[in-house]
Protein backbone atom coordinates (compact mmCIF):
# COMPACT_ATOMS: atom_id res chain seq x y z
CA UNK A 1 0.00 0.00 0.00
CA UNK A 2 1.50 3.55 -0.68
CA UNK A 3 -0.32 6.84 0.71
CA UNK A 4 0.83 10.02 1.19
CA UNK A 5 -0.09 12.10 4.27
CA UNK A 6 0.81 15.57 5.96
CA UNK A 7 3.32 14.61 8.53
CA UNK A 8 5.50 16.51 11.65
CA UNK A 9 8.68 15.16 12.71
CA UNK A 10 8.43 14.50 15.96
CA UNK A 11 11.54 11.80 16.87
CA UNK A 12 14.38 9.79 14.57
CA UNK A 13 16.79 7.77 15.29
CA UNK A 14 19.75 5.75 13.48
CA UNK A 15 18.37 2.32 11.84
CA UNK A 16 21.59 0.25 10.02
CA UNK A 17 24.13 1.88 8.43
CA UNK A 18 22.55 4.87 6.07
CA UNK A 19 18.72 4.80 7.51
CA UNK A 20 16.89 6.48 10.18
CA UNK A 21 13.76 5.71 11.92
CA UNK A 22 11.33 8.84 13.02
CA UNK A 23 8.15 9.04 14.51
CA UNK A 24 5.84 11.41 12.78
CA UNK A 25 2.57 12.98 13.81
CA UNK A 26 0.37 12.36 10.45
CA UNK A 27 -2.88 14.38 9.65
CA UNK A 28 -5.04 10.94 8.72
CA UNK A 29 -3.07 8.39 10.12
CA UNK A 30 -1.83 9.81 13.22
CA UNK A 31 1.38 9.46 15.02
CA UNK A 32 3.06 6.25 12.43
CA UNK A 33 7.21 4.84 12.49
CA UNK A 34 8.72 5.20 9.28
CA UNK A 35 12.17 4.45 7.77
CA UNK A 36 13.84 7.29 6.13
CA UNK A 37 16.30 5.02 3.81
CA UNK A 38 19.87 6.34 2.98
CA UNK A 39 19.24 9.80 4.56
CA UNK A 40 22.78 9.48 6.44
CA UNK A 41 24.78 9.45 3.63
CA UNK A 42 25.80 13.06 2.11
CA UNK A 43 24.06 12.55 -0.72
CA UNK A 44 20.95 11.52 0.91
CA UNK A 45 17.93 12.74 -1.38
CA UNK A 46 15.98 12.66 1.69
CA UNK A 47 17.97 14.02 4.22
CA UNK A 48 15.36 17.20 5.16
CA UNK A 49 12.46 15.06 5.67
CA UNK A 50 14.00 13.28 8.86
CA UNK A 51 14.70 16.73 10.77
CA UNK A 52 13.09 17.41 13.66
CA UNK A 53 9.98 19.52 13.34
CA UNK A 54 9.77 19.61 9.82
CA UNK A 55 6.28 19.92 7.96
CA UNK A 56 5.96 18.43 4.95
CA UNK A 57 3.73 15.46 2.61
CA UNK A 58 5.20 12.17 3.37
CA UNK A 59 5.04 9.36 0.26
CA UNK A 60 4.84 6.45 2.51
CA UNK A 61 5.12 2.54 1.37
CA UNK A 62 4.02 -0.08 3.69
CA UNK A 63 4.20 -3.70 2.96
CA UNK A 64 1.62 -6.35 3.46
CA UNK A 65 1.53 -6.75 7.04
CA UNK A 66 3.95 -4.44 7.78
CA UNK A 67 4.02 -1.68 10.55
CA UNK A 68 7.03 0.23 10.19
CA UNK A 69 6.30 2.39 6.47
CA UNK A 70 9.08 3.21 4.56
CA UNK A 71 9.39 7.06 2.82
CA UNK A 72 9.41 6.78 -0.43
CA UNK A 73 9.42 10.83 -1.45
CA UNK A 74 7.33 13.70 -0.33
CA UNK A 75 7.13 17.75 -0.60
CA UNK A 76 8.57 20.00 1.94
CA UNK A 77 6.22 22.55 3.60
CA UNK A 78 7.79 24.15 6.51
CA UNK A 79 11.32 23.94 8.41
CA UNK A 80 10.55 26.36 10.56
CA UNK A 81 14.09 28.51 10.02
CA UNK A 82 13.66 30.92 12.36
CA UNK A 83 13.00 28.45 14.98
CA UNK A 84 16.46 26.73 14.33
CA UNK A 85 18.11 29.68 14.62
CA UNK A 86 16.81 30.52 18.35
CA UNK A 87 18.26 27.63 21.41
CA UNK A 88 14.81 28.96 23.06
CA UNK A 89 12.69 28.38 20.37
CA UNK A 90 14.30 25.20 19.33
CA UNK A 91 13.87 23.83 23.13
CA UNK A 92 10.26 24.54 22.89
CA UNK A 93 9.56 22.90 19.27
CA UNK A 94 11.28 19.70 20.73
CA UNK A 95 9.43 19.83 24.15
CA UNK A 96 6.37 19.94 21.90
CA UNK A 97 7.24 16.77 19.60
CA UNK A 98 8.19 14.98 22.76
CA UNK A 99 5.07 15.37 24.69
CA UNK A 100 3.27 14.54 21.17
CA UNK A 101 5.42 11.64 20.88
CA UNK A 102 4.86 9.99 24.21
CA UNK A 103 0.96 11.13 24.87
CA UNK A 104 -0.41 10.17 21.67
CA UNK A 105 -1.42 6.56 20.73
CA UNK A 106 0.08 5.10 17.19
CA UNK A 107 -2.45 4.69 14.07
CA UNK A 108 -4.93 7.00 16.03
CA UNK A 109 -5.97 10.55 13.94
CA UNK A 110 -7.00 13.38 15.09
CA UNK A 111 -7.26 16.24 13.52
CA UNK A 112 -7.60 18.83 16.43
CA UNK A 113 -4.08 17.46 17.76
CA UNK A 114 -2.11 17.90 14.60
CA UNK A 115 -4.21 21.41 13.81
CA UNK A 116 -2.19 22.04 17.72
CA UNK A 117 0.96 21.46 17.06
CA UNK A 118 1.09 22.77 13.91
CA UNK A 119 -0.28 26.27 14.76
CA UNK A 120 1.96 25.97 17.93
CA UNK A 121 5.29 25.79 15.82
CA UNK A 122 4.12 27.97 13.72
CA UNK A 123 3.70 30.73 16.34
CA UNK A 124 7.24 30.06 17.75
CA UNK A 125 8.34 30.99 14.16
CA UNK A 126 6.24 33.89 13.59
CA UNK A 127 5.72 35.30 17.11
CA UNK A 128 7.50 35.55 20.45
CA UNK A 129 8.08 32.73 22.74
CA UNK A 130 6.81 33.29 26.58
CA UNK A 131 7.10 31.76 29.70
CA UNK A 132 3.44 30.40 29.03
CA UNK A 133 3.86 28.04 25.89
CA UNK A 134 5.16 25.29 27.40
CA UNK A 135 2.47 25.03 30.05
CA UNK A 136 -0.45 26.24 27.69
CA UNK A 137 0.68 24.03 24.70
CA UNK A 138 0.78 21.07 27.75
CA UNK A 139 -2.78 21.69 29.30
CA UNK A 140 -4.26 21.85 25.72
CA UNK A 141 -2.71 18.44 24.67
CA UNK A 142 -3.92 17.16 28.02
CA UNK A 143 -7.28 18.27 27.08
CA UNK A 144 -7.26 16.71 23.63
CA UNK A 145 -6.11 13.56 24.83
CA UNK A 146 -8.59 12.78 27.48
CA UNK A 147 -7.14 14.11 30.58
CA UNK A 148 -8.73 17.69 30.09
CA UNK A 149 -9.56 19.44 33.99
CA UNK A 150 -13.20 20.01 33.03
CA UNK A 151 -12.86 23.08 35.99
CA UNK A 152 -9.81 25.36 37.14
CA UNK A 153 -8.20 24.08 40.04
CA UNK A 154 -5.98 25.77 42.86
CA UNK A 155 -8.14 28.68 42.78
CA UNK A 156 -7.22 29.91 39.56
CA UNK A 157 -9.47 32.11 37.58
CA UNK A 158 -12.06 31.15 35.20
CA UNK A 159 -10.74 33.78 32.54
CA UNK A 160 -6.94 33.08 33.15
CA UNK A 161 -7.87 29.44 32.88
CA UNK A 162 -9.77 30.41 29.61
CA UNK A 163 -6.75 32.23 28.42
CA UNK A 164 -4.38 29.73 28.81
CA UNK A 165 -6.95 27.31 26.83
CA UNK A 166 -7.65 29.47 24.14
CA UNK A 167 -5.88 32.53 22.87
CA UNK A 168 -3.02 32.24 20.40
CA UNK A 169 0.31 31.23 22.20
CA UNK A 170 2.18 34.45 21.48
CA UNK A 171 -0.75 36.41 23.29
CA UNK A 172 -0.41 34.86 26.92
CA UNK A 173 1.73 38.05 28.10
CA UNK A 174 1.68 38.17 32.42
CA UNK A 175 2.97 40.90 34.58
CA UNK A 176 0.94 41.21 37.29
CA UNK A 177 1.43 39.15 40.67
CA UNK A 178 -1.98 37.78 40.62
CA UNK A 179 -1.29 36.22 36.87
CA UNK A 180 2.11 35.27 37.70
CA UNK A 181 1.03 33.15 40.60
CA UNK A 182 -2.08 31.60 38.54
CA UNK A 183 0.61 30.65 35.97
CA UNK A 184 3.02 28.92 38.52
CA UNK A 185 -0.25 27.29 39.66
CA UNK A 186 -0.94 25.82 35.50
CA UNK A 187 3.01 24.62 35.54
CA UNK A 188 2.45 22.64 38.92
CA UNK A 189 -1.16 21.21 37.27
CA UNK A 190 0.82 20.17 34.55
CA UNK A 191 4.11 18.70 36.07
CA UNK A 192 1.75 16.61 38.65
CA UNK A 193 -0.29 15.38 35.28
CA UNK A 194 2.86 14.28 33.53
CA UNK A 195 4.86 12.51 36.55
CA UNK A 196 1.75 10.48 36.95
CA UNK A 197 0.81 9.59 33.84
CA UNK A 198 4.43 8.92 32.11
CA UNK A 199 7.01 6.03 33.78
CA UNK A 200 9.74 7.77 32.85
CA UNK A 201 10.35 11.62 32.66
CA UNK A 202 10.91 14.05 29.45
CA UNK A 203 14.12 14.56 28.28
CA UNK A 204 13.05 18.27 27.56
CA UNK A 205 11.09 19.03 30.99
CA UNK A 206 13.93 20.36 32.42
CA UNK A 207 14.54 23.15 30.03
CA UNK A 208 10.92 25.02 31.43
CA UNK A 209 9.03 25.97 34.43
CA UNK A 210 6.79 23.33 34.70
CA UNK A 211 8.31 22.22 38.28
CA UNK A 212 7.11 21.06 41.33
CA UNK A 213 5.34 24.00 43.15
CA UNK A 214 5.50 24.55 46.75
CA UNK A 215 1.60 25.82 46.49
CA UNK A 216 0.34 25.20 50.09
CA UNK A 217 -3.24 25.50 48.69
CA UNK A 218 -2.61 22.96 46.02
CA UNK A 219 -5.08 20.00 47.70
CA UNK A 220 -4.54 16.36 45.92
CA UNK A 221 -8.34 16.30 45.70
CA UNK A 222 -7.80 18.58 42.72
CA UNK A 223 -5.67 15.92 40.31
CA UNK A 224 -7.94 13.21 41.02
CA UNK A 225 -9.44 13.69 37.26
CA UNK A 226 -5.91 13.02 35.75
CA UNK A 227 -6.37 9.74 36.03
CA UNK A 228 -9.15 9.27 33.20
CA UNK A 229 -8.22 7.73 30.18
CA UNK A 230 -6.47 8.76 27.07
CA UNK A 231 -8.29 8.86 23.69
Amino acid sequence: MIFTDSGILLYRQPFREADRIVSLYTREHGRLNVRLPGVARPAGKLKAFSEPFVYADYRIYVRRGGTVGTVTGGKLHQVFPSVRQSLRRTALAMHFCELFQRLTPLHQPSEAKFELLLSSLTELEYGEPNPAFAAAFTLRLMTLAGFGLDRPVLKISAEFWRRMHEEKLSSLTFSSPEEMLSLAKCNSVCRRFLNQYLTYPLNTLKSFSLDESSLETAGEEDFNILSAPAV
